[in-house]
């Protein structure tokens, strides 16, 4: 992989399964009208059959557990 792309995105707008693939809709926070809160659009979409979601869930996952570990992030018990 000589080219190296790099993509910003504030977060997931949608996930959804279609066609017999798992799509991710990828947003970013655009700005609205004066005191208005930003209004996400859309900007890129992810498509990937689904073993190929499953290993990022999990690769996700441990990502998730390092950063609850390293204080970075906390557990929401009530969510459990």
């Amino acid at each position: 992989m000589d080219c190296k792309k790099e993509i910003f995105a504030d977060g997931i707008g949608q996930v959804h399964f279609a066609g017999g693939m798992v799509r991710f809709d990828f947003v970013t926070l655009q700005p609205a009208e004066e005191g208005q809160a930003p209004v996400p659009e859309s900007n890129v979409r992810i498509i990937m059959p689904p073993q190929g979601f499953l290993g990022a869930f999990n690769s996700m996952q441990q990502l998730i557990d390092k950063l609850v570990e390293a204080g970075v992030l906390q557990k929401n018990e009530a969510a459990e």
